[in-house]
């Protein structure tokens, strides 16, 4: 069996007084793609928070590469090779689209190599290319989404944490991000990818968590899950 890279054990978390996490236990495989699915506020944003140091946990541990790496901050765990492309995109948005991606690969000093990096995300991303001196605050919310993803591959991350990353977006850019996934993950980085449009995050993963009310309920692989009666009525409309 594959080396664990990451491993999720008794997570629980609360703010504002609401637990929002209740006792987690998950783990994702070396050259795995986990897709990590529920409806809106079941506590996955919170739990990816935790699991990259944005949030506090109050109970469990979080094992990375067979480590505990409690109470590391995303800072720390970049340098490991964990990186998340959060909710929302968190893009700079005063910066130009090269700054950007310069400042996804900070902790690095292999200039000829990150020159290359940067083709490639040009290479992959072809619309960041053709706007790449512009302000990344002036771009569409799709775009903005592609230049997080470029901007965190750029730190050449082991395992890579994807946070919604095709919310509110265009039915063709949606396309177009689940693409980028699947490549990424054909390239060998191993993927935990949250999703609220569950048919396509089952469809792409190995593996499939459904987390309802702050724990998990079911997994099991996700073509699987694709076909389980209950998840098709609770999350594909069926």
């Amino acid at each position: 069996m594959a080396n664990t890279l990451l491993k999720v054990k008794g997570l629980k978390v609360a703010y504002g007084g609401i637990q929002a996490v209740k006792g987690v236990d998950m783990e994702v495989h070396e050259g795995e793609l986990v897709s990590l699915i529920g409806s809106n506020g079941a506590g996955k944003t919170t739990s990816m928070k935790a699991i990259t140091g944005t949030l506090a946990m109050q109970a469990g541990d979080i094992e990375y590469l067979g480590k505990s790496i409690k109470g590391q901050g995303p800072w720390d765990l970049v340098k490991q090779g964990l990186a998340m492309v959060p909710e929302g995109r968190g893009v700079f948005t005063r910066m130009t689209i090269v700054e950007n991606l310069q400042m996804g690969a900070y902790i690095r000093n292999d200039s000829t190599a990150i020159a290359d990096d940067m083709e490639k995300m040009f290479h992959i991303f072809p619309r960041l290319r053709e706007r790449k001196d512009q302000l990344a605050g002036t771009m569409s919310g799709g775009e903005q989404q592609m230049l997080a993803m470029a901007r965190a591959l750029m730190s050449r991350p082991k395992v890579l944490l994807l946070d919604e990353p095709s919310m509110g977006l265009s039915p063709i850019m949606v396309d177009k991000i689940f693409e980028v996934v699947k490549d990424v993950y054909a390239q060998g980085v191993t993927v935990l990818l949250v999703e609220q449009n569950a048919s396509r995050a089952l469809a792409l993963a190995d593996r499939g968590y459904v987390m309802d009310s702050g724990l998990i309920t079911m997994t099991g692989a996700g073509k699987d899950m694709l076909q389980d009666p209950k998840v098709r009525a609770a999350y594909l409309g069926e």
